[in-house]
Protein backbone atom coordinates (compact mmCIF):
# COMPACT_ATOMS: atom_id res chain seq x y z
CA UNK A 1 0.00 0.00 0.00
CA UNK A 2 2.83 1.94 0.25
CA UNK A 3 3.18 3.07 -3.80
CA UNK A 4 -0.40 4.06 -3.24
CA UNK A 5 0.18 6.36 -1.08
CA UNK A 6 3.01 7.80 -2.30
CA UNK A 7 0.64 8.52 -5.40
CA UNK A 8 -2.15 9.74 -3.61
CA UNK A 9 -0.12 12.12 -1.62
CA UNK A 10 1.24 13.84 -5.10
CA UNK A 11 -2.13 14.27 -6.22
CA UNK A 12 -3.31 15.81 -3.16
CA UNK A 13 -0.19 18.32 -3.16
CA UNK A 14 -1.05 19.15 -7.17
CA UNK A 15 1.90 17.40 -7.91
CA UNK A 16 1.75 16.46 -11.89
CA UNK A 17 2.47 12.24 -12.29
CA UNK A 18 3.58 10.69 -15.47
CA UNK A 19 3.60 6.80 -16.41
CA UNK A 20 3.04 4.79 -19.41
CA UNK A 21 0.73 1.77 -20.64
CA UNK A 22 1.86 -1.69 -19.99
CA UNK A 23 0.56 -4.19 -22.57
CA UNK A 24 3.81 -6.28 -22.78
CA UNK A 25 4.30 -9.50 -20.23
CA UNK A 26 7.69 -9.26 -19.24
CA UNK A 27 8.52 -7.31 -16.03
CA UNK A 28 11.55 -6.25 -17.25
CA UNK A 29 9.84 -3.25 -19.14
CA UNK A 30 8.28 -2.21 -15.78
CA UNK A 31 11.45 -2.74 -13.59
CA UNK A 32 13.70 -0.72 -16.31
CA UNK A 33 11.00 2.34 -16.40
CA UNK A 34 9.80 1.85 -12.33
CA UNK A 35 12.99 4.60 -11.18
CA UNK A 36 11.78 7.46 -13.94
CA UNK A 37 7.85 7.25 -13.93
CA UNK A 38 5.20 7.83 -11.16
CA UNK A 39 2.45 5.21 -11.91
CA UNK A 40 1.91 2.12 -14.63
CA UNK A 41 -1.32 2.04 -16.17
CA UNK A 42 -1.45 -2.28 -16.73
CA UNK A 43 -3.66 -2.85 -19.31
CA UNK A 44 -6.30 -5.75 -18.91
CA UNK A 45 -8.79 -4.30 -21.08
CA UNK A 46 -6.69 -4.42 -24.26
CA UNK A 47 -4.22 -6.43 -24.40
CA UNK A 48 -3.35 -10.37 -23.19
CA UNK A 49 -1.79 -9.54 -19.79
CA UNK A 50 -2.68 -12.80 -18.04
CA UNK A 51 -3.56 -11.83 -13.89
CA UNK A 52 0.07 -14.01 -13.84
CA UNK A 53 2.04 -11.47 -15.49
CA UNK A 54 0.06 -8.39 -13.83
CA UNK A 55 1.68 -10.41 -10.56
CA UNK A 56 4.91 -10.49 -12.35
CA UNK A 57 4.89 -6.80 -13.15
CA UNK A 58 3.65 -5.85 -9.55
CA UNK A 59 6.72 -7.39 -8.02
CA UNK A 60 9.49 -5.40 -10.21
CA UNK A 61 8.00 -2.36 -9.53
CA UNK A 62 8.12 -3.31 -5.50
CA UNK A 63 11.30 -1.47 -4.37
CA UNK A 64 10.17 1.83 -6.07
CA UNK A 65 7.82 4.44 -5.70
CA UNK A 66 5.61 4.06 -8.51
CA UNK A 67 2.00 2.97 -8.79
CA UNK A 68 0.56 -0.07 -10.31
CA UNK A 69 -2.67 0.76 -12.00
CA UNK A 70 -4.49 -2.39 -13.50
CA UNK A 71 -7.26 -1.32 -15.62
CA UNK A 72 -9.44 -4.26 -15.38
CA UNK A 73 -11.67 -5.49 -18.76
CA UNK A 74 -14.98 -4.51 -16.82
CA UNK A 75 -16.77 -3.16 -14.00
CA UNK A 76 -17.19 -6.65 -12.22
CA UNK A 77 -16.02 -7.49 -8.53
CA UNK A 78 -14.91 -11.16 -9.96
CA UNK A 79 -12.46 -9.22 -12.31
CA UNK A 80 -11.21 -6.60 -9.84
CA UNK A 81 -11.27 -8.94 -6.62
CA UNK A 82 -8.15 -10.86 -7.79
CA UNK A 83 -6.04 -7.71 -9.17
CA UNK A 84 -6.43 -6.30 -5.50
CA UNK A 85 -5.16 -9.60 -3.95
CA UNK A 86 -2.12 -9.59 -6.04
CA UNK A 87 -1.03 -6.21 -4.76
CA UNK A 88 -1.84 -3.50 -6.98
CA UNK A 89 -1.94 -0.03 -6.15
CA UNK A 90 -5.30 0.32 -7.87
CA UNK A 91 -7.93 -0.39 -10.46
CA UNK A 92 -8.83 1.77 -13.51
CA UNK A 93 -12.58 0.92 -13.95
CA UNK A 94 -13.75 1.28 -17.72
CA UNK A 95 -17.05 2.35 -19.45
CA UNK A 96 -18.38 3.74 -16.29
CA UNK A 97 -21.67 6.23 -16.94
CA UNK A 98 -23.69 6.64 -13.41
CA UNK A 99 -22.43 7.05 -10.04
CA UNK A 100 -24.03 4.19 -8.92
CA UNK A 101 -21.65 1.91 -11.58
CA UNK A 102 -19.01 3.83 -10.08
CA UNK A 103 -20.38 2.99 -6.23
CA UNK A 104 -20.40 -0.70 -7.77
CA UNK A 105 -16.37 -0.18 -8.32
CA UNK A 106 -15.77 1.49 -4.64
CA UNK A 107 -17.21 -1.62 -2.92
CA UNK A 108 -15.61 -3.92 -5.29
CA UNK A 109 -12.52 -2.33 -3.67
CA UNK A 110 -13.51 -1.76 0.04
CA UNK A 111 -13.70 -4.99 2.54
CA UNK A 112 -17.31 -5.24 4.57
CA UNK A 113 -18.91 -3.60 5.81
CA UNK A 114 -17.83 -0.34 3.58
CA UNK A 115 -17.90 -2.70 0.70
CA UNK A 116 -18.29 -6.47 -0.37
CA UNK A 117 -14.04 -7.54 -1.01
CA UNK A 118 -14.02 -10.85 -0.29
CA UNK A 119 -10.97 -11.82 1.67
CA UNK A 120 -7.40 -13.30 0.43
CA UNK A 121 -4.83 -10.76 0.11
CA UNK A 122 -1.39 -13.07 -0.37
CA UNK A 123 0.95 -10.49 -1.30
CA UNK A 124 -0.07 -7.60 0.59
CA UNK A 125 -0.20 -9.48 3.52
CA UNK A 126 3.60 -10.08 2.65
CA UNK A 127 2.48 -13.91 2.77
CA UNK A 128 1.61 -13.49 6.61
CA UNK A 129 3.85 -11.78 8.24
CA UNK A 130 1.61 -8.01 8.60
CA UNK A 131 -1.02 -7.86 10.99
CA UNK A 132 -4.22 -8.76 8.74
CA UNK A 133 -6.69 -6.16 10.32
CA UNK A 134 -3.49 -3.34 9.89
CA UNK A 135 -3.70 -4.28 5.89
CA UNK A 136 -7.45 -4.20 5.50
CA UNK A 137 -7.86 -0.94 7.04
CA UNK A 138 -5.13 0.06 4.90
CA UNK A 139 -6.74 -0.73 1.51
CA UNK A 140 -9.84 0.81 2.39
CA UNK A 141 -8.34 3.57 2.72
CA UNK A 142 -5.48 3.71 0.41
CA UNK A 143 -6.31 1.91 -2.72
CA UNK A 144 -6.83 4.58 -5.79
CA UNK A 145 -9.60 3.45 -6.91
CA UNK A 146 -10.16 5.39 -10.35
CA UNK A 147 -12.84 4.99 -13.01
CA UNK A 148 -12.88 6.22 -16.80
CA UNK A 149 -14.98 8.43 -18.56
CA UNK A 150 -15.13 7.65 -21.91
CA UNK A 151 -19.07 7.95 -22.70
CA UNK A 152 -21.46 10.52 -23.13
CA UNK A 153 -23.66 9.27 -20.75
CA UNK A 154 -20.56 9.76 -17.79
CA UNK A 155 -20.05 13.06 -19.01
CA UNK A 156 -24.03 14.51 -18.49
CA UNK A 157 -23.96 12.28 -14.76
CA UNK A 158 -20.58 13.79 -14.10
CA UNK A 159 -21.72 15.59 -10.93
CA UNK A 160 -23.22 12.64 -9.67
CA UNK A 161 -20.43 10.75 -10.35
CA UNK A 162 -18.23 12.83 -8.91
CA UNK A 163 -20.08 12.62 -5.42
CA UNK A 164 -19.49 8.97 -5.11
CA UNK A 165 -17.46 8.41 -1.40
CA UNK A 166 -14.16 6.32 -2.11
CA UNK A 167 -13.62 7.86 -5.99
CA UNK A 168 -9.85 8.96 -5.69
CA UNK A 169 -9.68 9.60 -9.07
CA UNK A 170 -11.15 9.84 -12.74
CA UNK A 171 -9.39 9.08 -16.40
CA UNK A 172 -10.34 10.07 -19.59
CA UNK A 173 -10.44 7.64 -22.40
CA UNK A 174 -10.17 10.33 -25.67
CA UNK A 175 -11.14 7.70 -28.04
CA UNK A 176 -14.46 5.72 -26.61
CA UNK A 177 -15.29 9.25 -25.44
CA UNK A 178 -15.13 11.01 -28.85
CA UNK A 179 -16.46 8.16 -30.54
CA UNK A 180 -20.09 8.44 -27.76
CA UNK A 181 -19.77 11.92 -28.43
CA UNK A 182 -20.13 11.42 -32.78
CA UNK A 183 -16.86 11.83 -33.69
CA UNK A 184 -15.32 8.75 -33.88
CA UNK A 185 -11.33 8.76 -34.62
CA UNK A 186 -11.54 12.42 -33.71
CA UNK A 187 -10.00 12.62 -30.05
CA UNK A 188 -9.02 15.99 -30.34
CA UNK A 189 -12.45 17.54 -32.00
CA UNK A 190 -13.10 20.64 -30.28
CA UNK A 191 -16.35 19.24 -29.20
CA UNK A 192 -14.57 16.39 -27.32
CA UNK A 193 -11.58 19.17 -25.73
CA UNK A 194 -14.73 21.15 -24.64
CA UNK A 195 -16.23 17.99 -22.64
CA UNK A 196 -12.66 17.09 -21.24
CA UNK A 197 -12.52 20.80 -20.21
CA UNK A 198 -15.84 20.65 -18.44
CA UNK A 199 -15.31 17.40 -16.46
CA UNK A 200 -11.89 18.82 -15.51
CA UNK A 201 -13.25 21.75 -14.34
CA UNK A 202 -16.06 20.49 -11.91
CA UNK A 203 -13.79 17.04 -11.12
CA UNK A 204 -10.64 19.56 -9.52
CA UNK A 205 -13.07 21.64 -8.00
CA UNK A 206 -14.57 18.44 -6.15
CA UNK A 207 -11.45 17.84 -5.26
CA UNK A 208 -10.89 14.44 -7.50
CA UNK A 209 -7.88 14.19 -9.38
CA UNK A 210 -8.18 14.09 -13.18
CA UNK A 211 -6.21 11.63 -15.50
CA UNK A 212 -5.81 10.42 -18.99
CA UNK A 213 -4.00 7.64 -20.96
CA UNK A 214 -3.25 9.35 -24.46
CA UNK A 215 -0.29 9.50 -27.10
CA UNK A 216 3.05 10.63 -26.99
CA UNK A 217 2.45 13.70 -28.96
CA UNK A 218 4.46 16.42 -26.95
CA UNK A 219 2.23 19.70 -27.88
CA UNK A 220 -1.04 17.26 -27.05
CA UNK A 221 0.29 16.74 -23.90
CA UNK A 222 1.16 19.88 -22.98
CA UNK A 223 -2.08 21.27 -23.44
CA UNK A 224 -3.84 18.69 -21.08
CA UNK A 225 -1.93 19.79 -18.40
CA UNK A 226 -2.05 23.41 -19.38
CA UNK A 227 -6.46 22.22 -18.99
CA UNK A 228 -5.73 21.06 -15.57
CA UNK A 229 -5.22 17.37 -16.22
CA UNK A 230 -3.32 16.05 -13.38
CA UNK A 231 -1.93 12.78 -14.25
CA UNK A 232 -1.22 11.28 -17.79
CA UNK A 233 -0.47 7.39 -18.88
CA UNK A 234 1.91 8.52 -22.31
CA UNK A 235 1.91 5.98 -24.82
CA UNK A 236 2.30 2.15 -24.18
CA UNK A 237 5.84 0.46 -23.88
CA UNK A 238 5.51 -0.90 -27.32
CA UNK A 239 4.72 2.27 -28.97
CA UNK A 240 7.14 3.73 -27.22
CA UNK A 241 10.16 1.59 -27.92
CA UNK A 242 9.27 1.62 -31.70
CA UNK A 243 8.81 5.31 -31.63
CA UNK A 244 12.24 5.57 -29.91
CA UNK A 245 13.82 2.68 -32.64
CA UNK A 246 12.22 4.84 -35.36
CA UNK A 247 13.67 8.37 -34.19
CA UNK A 248 16.74 7.34 -34.20
CA UNK A 249 17.29 5.08 -37.30
CA UNK A 250 15.28 8.11 -39.23
CA UNK A 251 18.22 10.54 -38.34
CA UNK A 252 21.14 8.00 -39.02
CA UNK A 253 19.22 7.63 -42.29
CA UNK A 254 19.46 11.41 -42.78
CA UNK A 255 23.02 11.67 -42.22
CA UNK A 256 23.85 9.14 -44.33
CA UNK A 257 21.86 10.92 -46.87
CA UNK A 258 23.38 14.18 -46.76
CA UNK A 259 26.86 12.46 -47.03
Amino acid sequence: MNNAKVFRDKLANRQTCFGTGISLADPGVTEALAGDLDLFWIDMEHTALSLDAVRHHLMAIKGSDAAALVRVPWNDPVLIKPVLDIGADGVIVPMVQTADDVAKAVAACRYPPLGIRGFGPLRPLDYGRRNVKDVCNAADKTLVVIVQIEQAAAVENIDEILGVDGLASIAFGPNDLAASLGYPFQPQHPAVFEAIQTVTDKSRAAGVAVGISVGADLQLICKLVDMGIQWLSIGVDVTLLRRAAGELTDCVRGHIASE
